[in-house]
């Protein structure tokens, strides 16, 4: 639909005249005016600046047809698209039906051109209706998106978003919390079709470390799950660092920000495993970053934040030998116990042994809702189920001692660690609008302070009165610093060498949220649910892709006072006129979303 619309569209954009300000290196910006501020903005649809029909039929020609407006898919459901460039029809009762039935999946939703799996960051204003007269609005949504199948397609993009000023914005597979694969009137470039995946038995691609073992050379759009499945098939099987969740990108945003997963506690970060990258920069030049090519690109790119210096093409890492591996499940619940007294006991002698886990080589991910435990799974891997059974025993024997009642049964044993992630990980349903932060948990404050820790876990799930039992949470257990790389390889926070526990939580909004009321939930957060985890851990830190990008003091909870000034000074090197943009990432500071999220500024 959205390429038959396209020439249709673009002819029917009028021009409003508008004034520029010259920026040097860059497109002009565009003067505005928000709450009495003076900004330099990017080029939107009504200023003067924005491209003619002309243009977008060139670059459309350049990327071979695969430029498309952007029309939500459920717009479907809908008797109207009003989107930026006009007003469409787009009611289709049989794609309204197959978007209501795949709205929460993840595959779904990786297909799609931009849709994201946590809606709050679109603004929920185009949702699955039975009511096709209630409106439809682009919310935070680009306006076009190119659907690039090759570098030089990414770089057609590049280039013209930065000659022409237009925000620009790289989306891969929608898993993005904190809203950075979308944005207002940008165009997007999404490259979820580098599919291409190599793997080596020996690291031929330049200088590594001194590393010569296997390795894997990725595609931009390869997720986790599809990776791991390929790997599990070379002679003899190999494993990589991917993300918990089946269906995360692993070059893109994932490696960028630091990357974690049930392969952690072993082998570190996505980051610390990454051996060379094929990027294409702000000035349109690519360029293969290793540890002698741009070393101080490469060490960016590997935990320095998403999208924050280049869009990257393909991604090269180690890979490991498959192994068998242990898997076990607990849970304690209502239909155990309604007493939440002993529930949060259980709760506490749970996270007690955190920093025992991670010792013994573990990886844990558990959820904590109102009233229910869920820890699915304990991932040993390299051990056997008698291991993993030996690792649990003490923490069996506190809750019995306690009195808390739970329910596990003994550790399964897997023939591979591929056949446990597919046995005991799960897909993720794609989520109503929620605001979501985290913390990552130090060890010396388990260690000191688990009941402190405790008590923020219970202001997560009930933060106030009038949203008592309405939070969630998800923890990870995992020990970055136990593999075998220095502190130093990537940009992540070196705090998190020291850490146990990454601890996300979620507050919910209603799906037609006011301005005033994200306001609120955005307050709750940061001064009520996130203060309550720094003071309890306060010798943690937060993780880039998973806290609230709004926090006060993120340069120093996502990276630290040695790290962050590194990439600060590698961002105006790289990006000197702010091509790339996304919240709280390096060099962003004089950058705001203005006018209700929508227009991005500099600062005059």
């Amino acid at each position: 639909m959205a390429n038959r619309l396209l020439s249709h569209l673009l002819a029917s954009a009028a021009l409003v005249p508008s004034l520029t300000l010259a920026s040097p290196g860059a497109a002009p910006l565009v003067p505005r005016t928000w709450e009495g501020r003076s900004y330099g903005c990017k080029c939107y649809f009504g200023d003067a600046c924005w491209p003619k029909q002309k243009d977008w039929k060139d670059l459309n020609s350049t990327v071979n047809g695969n430029l498309a407006v952007i029309i939500p898919p459920e717009a479907a459901c809908h008797n109207f698209f009003n989107g930026t460039l006009g007003a469409i029809q787009t009611y289709d009762a049989a794609k309204c039906a197959d978007v209501t039935t795949n709205y929460p999946r993840e595959e779904w939703i990786n297909a799609q051109d931009a849709t994201l799996m946590w809606k709050y960051f679109t603004n929920s204003s185009c949702v699955p209706t039975t009511d096709a007269a209630t409106p439809c609005t682009p919310g935070y949504y680009g306006t076009y998106v190119i659907r690039a199948k090759t570098k030089q397609h990414v770089k057609a993009g590049l280039d013209f978003a930065r000659k022409k000023n237009l925000r620009l914005i790289v989306r891969n597979t929608g898993h993005d919390f904190m809203g950075r694969s979308t944005g207002w009137g940008a165009l997007v470039i999404n490259t979820h079709s580098f599919q291409d995946v190599k793997f080596e038995k020996k690291w031929k691609g330049g200088p590594s470390g001194g590393y010569s073992g296997s390795t894997v050379t990725i595609g931009a759009g390869v997720r986790g799950r599809d990776l791991l499945r390929q790997a599990a098939q070379q002679n003899p099987p190999v494993t990589v660092v991917t993300g918990e969740c089946p269906t995360v990108g692993v070059a893109g945003g994932f490696v960028q920000g630091g990357g974690h997963g049930p392969l952690t506690t072993i082998f570190g970060f996505a980051a610390d495993n990454a051996l060379s990258f094929d990027i294409i920069t702000a000035d349109g030049k690519y360029l293969t970053v290793n540890e002698k090519k741009h070393p101080d690109l490469f060490y960016g790119l590997k935990g320095g934040g998403p999208g924050n210096y280049g869009i990257v093409v393909t991604a090269s890492f180690k890979t490991f030998a498959e192994r068998p591996s242990a898997g076990a499940q607990l849970y304690i619940n209502s239909t155990l116990t309604t007493n939440m007294t002993l529930y949060w006991d259980g709760v506490r002698i749970f996270h007690s042994h955190a920093n025992n886990f991670v010792d013994a080589g573990l990886y844990v991910y558990f959820s904590v809702g109102p009233g229910s435990m869920r820890v699915r799974p304990l991932v040993a891997f390299n051990q056997t189920a008698a291991q993993l059974d030996a690792v649990l025993a003490p923490l069996k024997a506190d809750l019995t001692a306690a009195g808390v009642p739970f329910w596990s049964a003994p550790a399964g044993q897997y023939a591979t660690f591929f056949d446990l992630y597919l046995d005991l990980f799960e897909d993720e349903s794609a989520g109503p609008p929620t605001l979501t932060s985290g913390w990552m948990i130090a060890r010396e404050d388990i260690a000191s302070n688990n009941d402190g820790i405790i008590e923020a876990f219970q202001t997560a799930i009930s933060p106030r009165a009038d949203l008592e039992n309405r939070g969630y949470m998800v923890g990870h257990l995992f020990g970055a610093g136990h593999g075998p790389q220095p502190v130093d390889v990537s940009a992540t926070n070196p705090r998190f060498r020291v850490s146990s526990n990454l601890m996300l939580y979620l507050l919910p909004l209603p799906t037609d949220a006011t301005w005033a009321q994200k306001a609120d939930i955005q307050n709750l957060l940061a001064n009520t649910v996130d203060r309550a985890f720094r003071d309890a851990s306060p010798n943690g830190c937060a993780y880039v892709n998973e806290a609230d990008p709004f926090q006060d003091n993120w340069q120093d909870h996502f990276w630290g006072p040695s790290v962050y000034p590194k990439l600060k000074m590698l961002k105006k090197k790289w990006d000197p006129s702010g091509l790339f943009y996304a919240i709280a990432l390096p060099g962003t500071e004089n950058w705001d979303v203005i006018e209700y999220g929508t227009r991005l500024c500099k600062k005059l």
